[in-house]
């Protein structure tokens, strides 16, 4: 099975949602390191896809370069102080360059935030161009991620996030239909269905399952290849073992992770910047690459895990 490295899964300025001021990845002096580390944003999309491609990704290393294709979030008029997803103006021809640059895979992250409503307005925006964006993006030889991520933010019920999330993929595969996507020709990069972080009960990795795969066994069809859940402010041990539950019994879709944060937190801190870190913070990657993949096995146990890396990360409003 290849491997996908995505191009600026998240912003280089944040490690654990705290904004670095002694660690800048953008410094050109600072990129080389970068990419020896994890494969994070180091300068612009396109920049890092071109030098992901010149630095040898490539199909016989089982590596699959993407990118990161959506222009930002911004106010959405007539929603509840909600939000709304650019990009889709020019690309078709950017997809088109992307490909020829060496990207296979695309990503367009779009917010719920259950706060706020959500919105029927808000749902179908997020929907309809998460529908389009995947459309244009097989037209151009690139498998679509959709991700409409439901964030952390509320102190709701379990309950409330399921109830929401059934509603947003609903129409997300109403739109993905309209527009004649290829269910078998994409990736969902879901949220789990979680309580909101500052809800007074926490929920059991089991209890995170039940509900998860309940949401997705309703709403998404057994076509869908696969699901690759985002972490989205959970600890690194809390969403390896949220993925570990959901994966103790057969599912209709391989159920594996994209995380950005629950991969990346430790392994920054490790590193802080200094070439003399650069072997250790790799050793701290590949602790957390072999956690989640005991975890969609349905193998990881949790044991000896740093408290850095029990540590949450959810930020309000987090955005990137």
């Amino acid at each position: 099975m290849a491997s996908m490295k995505l191009i600026a899964s998240s912003s280089s300025q944040w490690v654990g949602g705290r904004r670095t001021h002694h660690l800048d990845q953008r410094a050109g002096s600072n990129r080389p390191l970068a990419r020896r580390v994890t494969p994070i944003r180091a300068g612009s999309y396109t920049e890092e896809l071109v030098q992901t491609a010149v630095s040898g990704s490539s199909p016989e290393e089982n590596i699959m370069p993407g990118i990161k294709v959506d222009k930002g979030l911004v106010p959405l008029p007539g929603s509840n102080n909600e939000s709304w997803c650019q990009g889709l103006d020019g690309l078709a021809s950017r997809s088109a360059e992307y490909y020829k640059q060496g990207a296979r895979f695309a990503k367009w992250r779009t917010v719920v935030s259950i706060p706020c409503g959500p919105s029927a307005l808000a749902i179908k925006e997020a929907a309809w161009g998460l529908a389009r964006y995947a459309a244009i993006s097989q037209d151009n030889g690139l498998v679509p991620i959709v991700e409409p991520e439901i964030l952390l933010d509320g102190d709701h019920p379990i309950e409330r996030t399921l109830d929401v999330a059934e509603r947003v993929w609903a129409e997300v595969f109403y739109y993905l239909a309209q527009n004649n996507v290829v269910f078998e020709g994409i990736l969902l990069k879901p949220s789990m269905v979680t309580p909101g972080a500052e809800h007074k009960h926490k929920a059991s990795p089991e209890t995170i399952a039940e509900f998860t795969l309940k949401m997705l066994k309703r709403r998404v069809p057994p076509s869908v290849p696969g699901i690759m859940f985002l972490s989205g402010g959970q600890s690194e041990v809390e969403a390896t073992l949220n993925l570990n539950a959901m994966n103790q019994s057969p599912n209709p879709w391989h159920v594996s992770f994209s995380y950005a944060r629950a991969l990346q937190n430790s392994v920054l801190k490790t590193w802080q910047g200094r070439p003399e870190n650069v072997e250790a913070s790799q050793k701290a990657l590949l602790v957390r690459a072999k956690a989640n993949s005991q975890a969609q096995l349905g193998h990881y146990t949790g044991e000896d895990e740093s408290d850095e890396a029990k540590k949450g990360m959810f930020v309000k409003g987090y955005t990137y």
